[in-house]
This record gives structure tokens, sequence and C-alpha cells, in this order.
């Protein structure tokens, strides 16, 4: 496969060109080369680069516009930002807007190497996993829901990581509120890793109990437990040279735990009941929407577990903490159900977009997920319309404004807060932050479960979370009483 690069540089990459030729074989490589930033952004819409070097100290075009150009005409690419002219400051910013990276010339020879085949992964994953900026850039045919969708700094960052670490066998942990998308990450990691022709399995740890979730990962032996009846191979054997996904992590017992940390230190284990010792080779990758800090704490999770399971510590930023990509999602969804339900849906109106983009959405992707299939459903035209909305998402007949009134709980909880967090001592902050966040988990449960008559399916539904989760978090806080 030929990789073209693309330098726009004031030199005419007098510099770059010689130093890209030797860190790739000749053959390998198509360099196309102008001193004008217009002229280089036509060029990525004819050649489609996978790496752009462009010279910040051209006077025709600042960093920052060029980037945003670059990034509209193709969103994958892979742009790093040179300068000589000593304005490191621009630079800064534009890694800030979606620049790969950027380098001060003359740059080390070695680095310079090493960063392009960077660059150039970063640029062949993206185009792999369909990390898009837009859904109008896949046909029908490629429409599903597992689509990586967005635009934001931050899933950038995440994505990079991605690149670094998906050819290693090291453990990661993903970290991250239900709904953010953990599994797809995982997928993700999975599906780009030399590991992507065995088994993925996910296991969800809180949806079973400790006896059943040990059988289900290491198996059994004929007569180990009632209903034993023959020898069960587990998920460990099963995905011998593959990858498992332990969802919900926290949820998982400490005989359990003790178990899967000889499985991450020795590659082996054995069944419920036997003695053979079993050998197997499997990349771990966990996670969990908690903070197993605070878990360790509690002593209910292994702390040597938790120190093996952060090899690579990925946190996924829920939906209110990357808004810019909202639009996109509703455009994604969108098409998908639209397909799904045979309605003419394209898109949706002025005031529900306005809507959907100030809605805090703590069910994050997920639960705008389920917004936009069920306003599909029950749109009569081609737009979604605020009243569309109606039935599905709560005040949403007179524009809403949820800003004012997030402001309003932001001054209550300061006014709150304000005496408990002077008188805190560092060592305690995080365990103030738990505790309020558990209090208003609990609250918000309870009061909900109270409100839909404590049926659980209604509840995890409007809470934005799935039947497991919204059951882990009854025992958890012990409600069963007041169902």
């Amino acid at each position: 496969m030929k990789y073209t690069f693309l330098i726009v540089d004031g030199d005419n990459g007098e510099e770059m060109v010689p130093m890209l030729q030797a860190s790739f074989p000749v053959d390998d490589i198509s360099v196309i080369i102008t001193g004008e930033s217009e002229q280089g952004l036509r060029y990525i819409s004819d050649y489609h680069p996978s790496v752009i070097l462009y010279d910040m100290c051209l006077a025709d075009m600042k960093g920052t516009d060029f980037l945003s150009s670059a990034k509209k005409i193709d969103h994958s690419i892979s742009v790093i930002m040179t300068t000589a002219c000593g304005n490191v400051n621009d630079a800064i910013e534009t890694i800030r807007h979606g620049a790969f990276d950027y380098l001060i010339k003359p740059p080390d020879a070695e680095m310079f190497g090493q960063l392009l085949r960077k660059a150039m992964e970063c640029n062949i994953l993206s185009r792999r996993v369909r990390y898009i900026p837009t859904s109008q850039h896949l046909d029908e045919s490629e429409l599903d829901e597992n689509v990586m969708i967005g635009s934001s700094p931050k899933l950038m960052e995440i994505w990079k990581l991605v690149g670094r670490i998906a050819d290693n066998d090291a453990t990661v942990l993903i970290e991250g509120e239900s709904g953010t998308g953990k599994e797809l990450l995982a997928k993700a990691i999975f599906s780009h890793s030399n590991r992507n022709k065995k088994p993925f399995l996910a296991i969800n740890c809180a949806a079973m109990p400790e006896n059943l979730l040990e059988s289900e990962l290491f198996g059994h032996e004929k007569g180990a437990f009632t209903d034993a009846h023959q020898r069960r191979i587990g998920k460990f054997e099963h995905c011998n040279g593959g990858t498992i996904l332990l969802d919900e992590i926290s949820e998982m017992s400490l005989s359990s735990q003790s178990k899967l940390l000889r499985v991450l230190e020795n590659q082996e284990f054995e069944r419920v009941g036997g003695n053979e010792v079993i050998k197997t080779d499997v990349r771990v990758i966990a996670s969990t929407n908690t903070n197993l800090q605070e878990t360790v704490r509690k002593k209910l999770f292994r702390i040597d577990l938790y120190h093996r399971l952060k090899g690579i510590n990925i946190h996924l930023p829920p939906l209110r903490d990357r808004p810019e990509d909202i639009p996109l999602l509703i455009d994604l969804f969108c098409r998908i159900f639209s397909a799904k339900y045979g309605k003419p849906v394209s898109g949706v109106s002025i005031k529900a977009k306005e809507y959907l983009n100030s809605y805090p959405w703590a069910g994050n992707i997920r639960e705008l997920k389920n917004v936009i299939a069920s306003a599909v459903a029950l749109a009569h035209g081609e737009i979604i319309r605020l009243e569309d909305l109606t039935q599905i998402l709560p005040e949403t007949t007179d524009s809403f404004d949820r800003n004012r009134k997030i402001d309003d709980y932001y001054a209550y909880f300061v006014s709150f807060l304000e005496n408990k967090v002077d008188s805190c001592h560092k060592e305690k902050f995080s365990l103030l932050y738990q505790d309020v966040y558990k209090g208003l988990e609990k609250a918000t449960i309870e009061l909900a479960l109270k409100k839909y008559g404590n049926n659980q399916v209604q509840t995890a539904k409007v809470l934005g979370m799935s039947r497991n989760t919204l059951r882990n978090r009854i025992e958890r806080y012990r409600l069963e009483e007041k169902i």
C-alpha cells in the first residue's frame, strides 16, 4: 500500500522531503508539495493524503484556519504543524483544535520518522474504524449503531492512544459513565490488534451471581455443583488467543477477583470443581462506570488487581463534556432509524436541535440513541420537531431553558458544599465527591422508582441505564425495602 504525504511549506519542503524519504522506503510513499495553503486544501480533496505537514509561518492563512478547513474535507487526516518562526503558542493552540502534533524546524531526524509513522498509523486506524465527523460519509450499507463518530479533541486523543496500544497485549481499564461507549471502544482496540482473527467475548460481571460468573469465566467440571451434569468450557478457555471484555468489573466478587488476578499474572486457572491447571493466552480489557479507587478503599475490590488492571487507563468523557459531537450523533441516529423503521426522516428542526444540544444526557450516547429512535418512530413528517419530543423527554414545549436550570442547581450545590469543602482535608476530597455523587444518584433512583410505580423497565429507560445496572444500584443502595 502506498501512502501519500502532503507538504504545505514556504521552503517547498527542502528540509522535510529528504528526511521523509530517509524515513520510509521510496516505493511506499508519494509526496505532494506546495507553498500555498489554498492549493494544499485542493490537494486534500484530490489526493486524500494520509499525513499533512503544514508550515505555520505561511502568511496566506492562519494555521488554525487551515486545520479547520482540512478537517472538514477529511476528518481522519493527520495534520502535523511545523514552525521555524518561533510562534510555538500558535502551534499548541492547533493541537487543541485537532492537529496530530507539531514540530519545531529543523526536527531531529529519528523523532521525525517516529512521529510520521504514528501519524500514519492513526490515519489508518481512523479510516478502518470509521471514526468520522458526519454520517454523510457512510453509504446505506455501512449504517449501524456501532460506528464511532465524533470530532471532539478529547476523543481524538483517545483515538491516538488506541492506535498506540492496539497491537500490544497490555491490560486496559476503560472508565466512563454508563452509555459512553466503553464496549464499543473495547471492540475497536480488539479489531485493530493482532488478535482480531480470534474470538472477542464481552461478559457483564453485574448481570449474574458469583457462582454463575465463575462458571461462565472459568468453566466447571461435572458434579461441581447442582445441575452441573457435564463439563463446561469457560470463556477464558474458549477465548484462547483472543480478547475478553469484563464489563462492570467493580461488581465482581472478591473470590472471582482472586482467580482473575491469577489469570492476569500467570495466564492459568482451574475450572470450578476441578484441579487441572489450564493455560490460556487472553488479553483482558476491563470497564467500569464507578470509581475503582473508592471501591478499593471500601475493601470491595482488591488493590493488587486494581493496579494490575491499570496497565493502560482510558477515561471516556460523558456526552455533556463533548457537546460538539451531539449534532453528529443526532444525524447518524436519524439515518439509522429512518432506514430501520421505513420513515422518511432526514433530520431535526432548529428548535429541536437546540433542545437536544442543551440537554444534559445523563444516559449519554445510549440515552440519545433511544430518544432519536423513539422520535423517528413517532414523527409525522420528514423533520423531527420539538413537539415530537414531548412524549419522550420532559419540558420541551417552550424551548426549555436547560442552561438556566443547570445554573440554579449549580448555585444550590455551591451553597450546600461550600462549608464542607472548606473544612475537608485534601486527602479526603475524593471521598466527599463520591459521597455527594452517590447520595444524588440514590435519591434520583429512589424518586424515579416511586414516580413510575416501581416499574424497573420504565425507570431504567428514563434514567438512561440498563435494567441490570438499575438492579445493581437498587441492591447497592438497599432500596429493595422501598420497592
